[in-house]
């Protein structure tokens, strides 16, 4: 299959899917009905006994040298990351793994709680294509305007989830509804067992749907040596403008790899 026939494939598959998309991380939209304050307890540990039907998922870890809040990997290796907020239909979500799959790409996969609720099944189809998964807060709410109690609900929500379904806490923690953590949310998600705060230095602005071109524009315009993107499951545009933006990245000799592949 050529990618033009690539891309018209996807884009078909994107109109049929009811796209039940998160808003955008950035829009400042206000946040919905509050989390009765609370204060849990931490998830359990990473080493805990395995999910029936495979092995723990990868497990949040410490990079030396690195700090609290990442925004991008090395500037000097061919590697970038692709990291997509988990939310919106599941023909998407599984229409992009198979398109990053085909390419030989790996992802991440920063997913909400109750997406994960509606859809548990996706957590492993996730694990077993070889990308990261991580946490992006229970609700998907304005996390930095929430008190800590609140905050730290919202984060070990999503851990408890990802714990249950996979035995791990996940690779990753992303806050919602903002591109950079606050220092007292740095702190809460290290309390919930993420050393790192994984942000971005490239926004797609998929979620504004500006059409799939316009989305491969913005990344392939910006994108370069251990950039991590931002990127969304929920937007039929991402999916059209992946098998372009895929080619691109092949064409400059830049491997779509998970954060933690970028980062080791």
């Amino acid at each position: 299959m050529t990618p033009i026939d690539r891309r018209r494939a996807l884009r078909s598959a994107a109109g049929a899917a009811v796209c039940a998309s998160l808003a955008g991380c950035t829009d400042g939209s206000p946040r919905a009905g509050a989390v009765p304050p609370s204060s849990p307890a931490a998830p359990s540990s990473p080493a805990a006994t395995p999910p029936p039907g495979g092995r723990a998922a990868p497990a949040a870890r410490r990079f030396p040298g690195l700090p609290a809040q990442i925004t991008h990997g090395p500037r000097d290796r061919d590697r970038v990351a692709l990291t997509f907020h988990g939310g919106g239909d599941p023909a998407t979500a599984t229409a992009l793994l198979a398109e990053a799959e085909r390419a030989n790409a790996r992802v991440t996969v920063l997913a909400v709680g109750g997406w994960l609720d509606q859809y548990p099944h996706l957590a492993r189809r996730i694990l077993d294509g070889g990308h990261d998964l991580g946490n992006h807060t229970q609700r998907h709410l304005s996390i930095t305007e929430m008190p800590e109690d609140e905050a730290y609900a919202e984060i070990t929500g999503c851990a408890r989830r990802l714990h249950r379904l996979t035995g791990s806490i996940g690779t990753w923690f992303r806050p919602s509804r903002t591109q950079h953590a606050t220092e007292p949310l740095i702190r809460l998600a290290q309390r919930a067992g993420y050393p790192h705060v994984l942000s971005y230095d490239l926004d797609s602005l998929d979620f504004t749907s500006p059409g799939a071109a316009a989305v491969t524009r913005t990344v392939t315009g910006q994108i370069r040596r251990g950039s991590v993107v931002s990127l969304h499951f929920g937007h039929a545009d991402t999916v059209a403008a992946l098998p372009a933006l895929l080619d691109d990245l092949d064409r400059r000799g830049l491997r779509a790899v998970t954060t933690t592949e970028l980062l080791s």
